[in-house]
């Protein structure tokens, strides 16, 4: 089987990767704290290729990549005011805390809403964290003070689903909370467009590869045509 099957292969499983990494940042350019992923390629290893007939070395050759990790960028983005007075955001570093069926989650998004109860909640009705530990009360006049609201150190925050990270708490965060705001999602939908059509570009030659292979091997007989 010809190598370049396996790198334009290679090539076209990890652009299908980024592919999906840039529409889910594009459907979140409007989410609250929303923070960007970014896929690390990296690449199998390099055959040193030699002429056949004098044994000397002529050049290398890669053996395609795969996606070594993702990793989120957690640079605060900026903030702009909402006016509603259950809307926070952080200044600086830190994550609001949310209490889910699977345990303590953390946040960036900050569009909060109260319960029947009168307990202050995300978007998905999972309590908040409040800086004394426990659940915060929405006030009789439908505000919240910023300082009733925990904003807390994590350590090893990864990113579960788009807006909630799981990690360990070390204590308070040198950020601090601010009422009637939010902080903006840091997709920048111009640059995810550019990188979409990139990325869409590099799978097209992938996959003209692919098919320009399988012909010539197809004519020189060494294997049927790939579907």
């Amino acid at each position: 089987m010809d190598s370049g099957l396996y790198i334009a292969a290679s090539g076209m499983l990890a652009e299908m990767v980024r592919q999906e990494q840039i529409s889910n940042e594009l459907a979140n350019a409007a989410t609250p704290g929303y923070k960007t992923d970014h896929s690390n390629q990296a690449a199998f290893g390099e055959l040193l290729l030699h002429n056949t007939k004098t044994g000397a070395a002529v050049g290398r050759l890669g053996l395609g990549v795969e996606i070594a990790d993702t990793s989120t960028d957690l640079t605060p983005a900026p903030i702009h005011q909402t006016g509603e007075p259950l809307d926070f955001a952080i200044e600086g570093e830190g994550f609001f805390a949310v209490l889910t069926a699977q345990g303590v989650r953390y946040t960036r998004d900050g569009q909060f809403t109260e319960d029947a109860e009168g307990v202050l909640t995300d978007a998905l009705g999972n309590p908040v964290i409040g800086s004394a530990g426990g659940p915060v009360r929405v006030g009789a006049d439908g505000t919240v003070p910023a300082s009733a609201v925990g904003v807390f150190a994590v350590t090893g925050a990864e990113k579960i689903g788009d807006s909630l990270y799981t990690g360990t708490a070390a204590g308070d965060a040198s950020g601090a909370a601010k009422a009637g705001a939010l902080e903006e999602s840091a997709v920048d939908p111009a640059k995810s467009m550019v990188q979409m059509i990139s990325s869409f570009r590099s799978l097209e030659a992938d996959q003209k590869s692919i098919q320009t292979i399988d012909e010539t091997l197809n004519e020189s007989g060494q294997i049927g045509g790939l579907s």
